[in-house]
């Protein structure tokens, strides 16, 4: 086993007011309260509150809330930030997501009743901090005014079920059964990494709790009989009282996915839909940017750097609040999108999205590499093979920090074990805004196949930056029907591609450690086992060859 390093609760920050906040059922949760003026601060008017509710530390150094209590409290909100039940110094079972409608409410109806509320409560917060955003929001309590998720779902952390009537479901990550075992697993977190060359992680995960000398309340809900953990009491996050909301997606965030689901789902809530506003940022799940400087590319940010970063990380939510918060200002005036077109500066507002004018474009695979305007009349099968014991390698080291790396994926392409196809150069720019899919007949000789799809954008040097991906797990493979057409949802994309530049697809069937590989036999990844190499194949050319879609806003795909 390798090290585990146990991360208490930092100390208190000297400008909040620690307290204790009594659940229905008793169980107090911790929380830091800040007021305008603070620490001088003994008594403050009532007026509006920001609640933040997290499970990684209200006090620590890894979301700064400290920081970002103190920046919020400046602009004249009340803050209180709060450790999640069964995290840090709140009492309880650290259980994943279901006790956040609840906790939520209570927590809200406990601030409307302090002397320094005057009732109204707005919530912002990153990844699992976001989610309880949505969870607040689901139980309904009236004195919340307006929500700011960021990079998050309401679809968080929860595992690939199980179900035999599909033919295909989603890969699973990685992370999703290391994060109630580090993250989710006690009051403190633990942290500490497998030893990704065994890939018996089931028995990994035992000698880890073993050594801790308890078990993980979370990890055994989850692992290996799932029990379905019901996270909202009305089944559907979005079928009660309606939240204005500002919602933040970044492009490179490897959550993105599920914040474009509850996307559609709002679409069709037309409650919620009235005030859903997005926003779009060229940043990864811990707001690393595209264009940063290089001082700043850094994983460990000073107290300076992270000064710096709260405006624009913050601002956007605060004006947002004006409206909707403190009523200063109408709802027409805020635009329904905010997006960055990545690879400019600046950001750009749009009544909807895609933006009007966005076409859909279709680029088809072909046998030589290329892709092509139209589909070549005959079908070719190119074939490569799952090795088990030679997987295609994830891009970064954490696939939440990717813009911290920024990777050249070029390499990649030279693998026996990865299909790419290359657009014609570009002769001018061209935009690209909104979705990115691929439909494509797949094979494989083992019961089941993942199939990974990368879009990237080459420069003349050669180098590869990704821009859009997906994939999807295919079960019975090896069906005695014959291939099976699978359509892959690549997310979405804004996005200049340069004159000179070329579009580029990676096919693959693996990307270890960031999802979970295939034994090549069918058995659980989490478990592994006895493995076995898998011929895989795709079609190109004829009627379901691999085709691309892509959503293009101004200039012309050759």
């Amino acid at each position: 086993m390798t090290d585990i390093q146990r991360i208490p609760p930092a100390p208190e920050s000297p400008l909040s007011q620690p307290v204790r906040v009594r659940m229905r059922d008793g169980v107090l949760l911790a929380g830091d309260v800040y007021l305008p003026g603070a620490p001088n601060a003994t008594d403050s008017a009532p007026g509006d509150t920001i609640l933040i509710r997290l499970p990684y530390d209200k006090s620590g150094v890894y979301c700064f809330i400290p920081q970002v209590a103190e920046y919020l409290a400046q602009h004249g909100y009340r803050v209180v930030a709060q450790d999640v039940r069964g995290k840090f110094r709140s009492e309880g079972d650290a259980l994943l997501f279901v006790n956040e409608v609840d906790d939520g409410y209570d927590t809200i109806e406990w601030i409307t009743k302090q002397s320094w509320s005057n009732g109204s409560v707005a919530m912002w917060g990153d990844s699992y901090y976001g989610y309880t955003q949505w969870a607040a929001a689901a139980s309904g309590h009236p004195a919340l005014k307006a929500i700011a998720p960021r990079v998050t779902g309401t679809g968080l952390g929860e595992p690939v079920r199980r179900n035999a009537e599909q033919r295909t479901r989603p890969v699973e990550w990685g992370v999703t059964y290391m994060y109630p075992l580090t993250n989710f697993f006690a009051n403190d977190t633990l942290h500490w990494e497998p030893d990704w060359t065994r890939r018996d992680f089931a028995a990994q995960a035992e000698e880890f709790m073993a050594e801790v000398g308890a078990r993980g309340l979370s990890y055994d809900q989850w692992y290996p009989n799932p029990v379905v953990l019901r996270r909202f009491p009305n089944g559907d996050p979005f079928a009660g009282r309606s939240v204005p909301a500002l919602h933040t997606i970044g492009w490179w965030d490897n959550c993105a996915p599920l914040s474009w689901a509850d996307v559609e789902q709002i679409s069709r809530r037309p409650n919620w839909d009235a005030h859903h506003y997005l926003r779009i940022e060229s940043i990864d799940h811990e707001s690393y940017q595209l264009f940063e400087a290089d001082g700043d590319r850094v994983a460990d940010r000073s107290d300076e750097q992270i000064r710096d970063l709260l405006p624009r990380i913050l601002d956007p939510a605060l004006a947002f609040f004006e409206v909707f918060v403190r009523g200063n200002g109408s709802a027409g005036c805020l635009p329904r999108v905010t997006w960055n077109l990545a690879g400019t500066d600046g950001m750009r507002e749009s009544a909807a999205w895609p933006p009007a004018g966005a076409r859909r474009v279709i680029r088809y695979a072909t046998s030589e590499g290329g892709l092509a305007v139209e589909p070549a009349a005959d079908e070719t099968v190119l074939a490569w093979v799952h090795d088990p014991d030679d997987l295609v390698p994830s891009s970064v080291p954490d696939a939440f920090s990717f813009l911290l790396y920024l990777p050249d994926e070029a390499a990649l392409s030279e693998r026996a074990d990865v299909l790419h196809f290359d657009s014609p150069p570009l002769a001018a720019d061209v935009d690209l805004a909104g979705p990115v899919s691929a439909r494509m007949r797949i094979a494989s000789d083992g019961p089941v196949m993942d199939c990974f799809v990368r879009v990237l954008d080459v420069a003349p040097d050669g180098s590869a930056l990704r821009i859009a991906r997906g994939q999807v797990q295919l079960l019975d493979a090896n069906n005695a029907d014959g291939p099976a057409v699978v359509d892959i949802d690549l997310g979405h994309v804004g996005y200049r591609l340069r004159a000179g530049h070329r579009l580029r697809v990676h096919v693959s069937s693996s990307d270890y450690p960031e999802f979970l590989p295939q034994t090549g036999t069918g058995a659980d990844p989490w478990t592994w086992g006895e493995t076995r190499a898998n011929a895989q194949s795709l079609v190109v050319g004829g009627a379901d060859g691999f085709e691309l879609t892509l959503t293009v806003l101004d200039g012309d795909l050759p």
